[in-house]
């Protein structure tokens, strides 16, 4: 029947999107399921469309609450294609409260710290010593530190995870 392709076709998409959650290749993914790699493409972009937006998944901003902000480098196709990966971390939750992506610029930095739920940008922000930092986050909030101190050791280590885990990104 015509209603049992359809349930059929449902449960081979949440199937086919699984395997790329769980890291197949897209390559793979296509010849294992005899579907194109166009149409996976379309499928993902459609999947994450209807994830919901990062600010509705927060958890409230506490009192005393504080930011780890750091970047991250890697690239596209090719090392000449440089992208730095800039991420806003809550300490207390551990969640990722924003992100940017570009270069390592004063203007990156602003569009990070400018998607930093309102609440939280009152919060102290520990960085690195990176110049960009000191142009965008006020100087009463801000403290740079270096990788000994500890105090960017959450973001660091989820950056950590990230390179382990998500071979895409490798």
């Amino acid at each position: 029947s015509c209603f049992g392709a359809q349930k059929s076709k449902k449960k081979d998409k949440a199937l086919i999107l699984k395997a790329y959650q769980e890291r197949v290749s897209m390559r793979g993914i296509a010849r294992l399921f005899s579907i194109s790699r166009g149409k996976l493409a379309a499928w993902i972009k459609e999947h994450v469309q209807e994830m919901p937006d990062l600010q509705e998944t927060l958890l409230p901003f506490q009192p005393g609450d504080v930011l780890e902000l750091d970047e991250m480098w890697s690239f596209v196709l090719k090392k000449a294609n440089k992208r730095w990966v800039w991420t806003a971390m809550c300490r207390r939750t551990r969640q990722i409260l924003a992100f940017a992506i570009g270069d390592r610029s004063e203007k990156t930095c602003r569009r990070l710290w400018n998607r930093i739920p309102v609440a939280y940008r009152g919060c102290l922000a520990y960085t690195d010593f990176w110049k960009a930092y000191q142009k965008v986050i006020p100087s009463e909030q801000h403290i740079p530190v270096g990788k000994e101190s500890g105090q960017t050791n959450h973001m660091e280590r989820w950056y950590c995870t990230c390179r382990q885990r998500q071979a895409r990104y490798v």
